[in-house]
């Protein structure tokens, strides 16, 4: 006790005050304050320029060191990966997705639309007799990137680093949960006679590690070209959505973007005119009826538009109470 007791006032003496770019002048214990420790009889100061914490006992290297439990969690990443509420959400897309594909059989028209159609005028492409299919985006959508979203959320305006990224899918399996509801509905729908497959934007260079996190997710097990669809170039999804079409009967589709049911989403340069193409006609209908989306507000498509479009000039109020204390 006496040892401990001695090595913590020491590095408490030593690391008091380094830090910055600043270096610290600390005195040594006199000779033999420490029991086991040898110094010098004169006890001279000496210069602390590097040390930022006593080594491990054993001699080996300290781990890297990890974020301060206790910093602020910005809220959108509260809200993704913290809240109750984005748990209830996940899962009542997720029981709405399995209960609408279980009712629909392999006919009629699938819920992906056919090349040249539009989100104005809407086509499909048909059944005709293909087994049935579920097709779901990954990051988000069934995969929650807890490991990385948690770097991010020390600086949420940081740009995207695209290195880390491709490092994240490579070696991220043990950091990711799976959003709440996504492990039983692949059960269910695999139960039900129905494909379950993933249409990602992750690489095919890091198939491998989109493979292990699947699996470390609970998911499943994929094979890339038959249930699951990866980035070869472009971001867009809808060529490997017609190669999907081609095979299957695609009953439903889920993901956490707009892309993740139409790569026409992408063309409209005003985030107004993009809420507007959502809401409208046949495609406003389809979310619950074969589209399904899961919350995401911390990164992503959703993300932009301008104070005048989020907030019209003939929805603003003005508080009448302000000023007249």
């Amino acid at each position: 006790m006496r040892r401990a007791l001695a090595l913590a006032l020491l590095a408490t003496s030593l690391l008091g005050g380094c830090g910055g770019r600043g270096q610290r002048v600390a005195r040594l214990p006199a000779p033999g304050q420490v029991p086991g420790q040898a110094w010098a009889a004169d006890g001279q100061a000496v210069q602390i320029t590097t040390l930022k914490a006593l080594p491990p006992p054993d001699g080996q290297r300290a781990a890297a060191p990890i974020a301060a439990s206790g910093a602020r969690v910005p809220p959108q990443f509260q809200y993704l990966y913290g809240s109750g509420e984005a748990v209830a959400l996940s899962r009542q897309a997720f029981h709405a997705l399995v209960a609408y594909a279980s009712y629909r059989r392999a006919a009629g028209d699938s819920v992906i639309l056919k090349p040249g159609a539009t989100l104005a005028a809407p086509q499909w492409e048909p059944c005709a007799g293909k087994p049935r299919a579920a097709v779901f985006d990954a990051d988000e959508t069934v995969l929650l990137n807890v490991g990385v979203e948690a770097l991010a959320s020390n600086s949420p305006d940081a740009p995207f680093d695209a290195a880390q990224w491709t490092r994240w899918e490579r070696g991220g399996a043990r950091a990711v949960a799976p959003v709440p509801g996504a492990v039983e509905a692949f059960a269910a729908l695999r139960a039900a006679g129905i494909a379950v497959i993933v249409n990602t934007n992750r690489a095919s260079a890091t198939a491998a590690g989109t493979i292990a996190t699947l699996k470390a997710a609970g998911l499943g097990d994929f094979t890339v070209g038959t249930d699951l669809f990866l980035r070869d170039g472009p971001s867009g999804k809808d060529a490997r959505r017609q190669a999907i079409a081609a095979r299957y009967c695609v009953v439903a589709m889920a993901g956490d973007q707009l892309g993740d049911f139409s790569d026409l989403f992408g063309a409209f340069a005003s985030s107004a005119d993009r809420r507007h193409a959502a809401d409208t006609g046949a495609v406003g209908d389809m979310w619950g009826n074969g589209w399904f989306v899961l919350p995401n507000p911390v990164y992503g498509s959703g993300l932009k538009g301008g104070y005048d479009e989020v907030f019209p000039v003939d929805k603003r109020w003005v508080d009448p109470g302000q000023g007249a204390k």
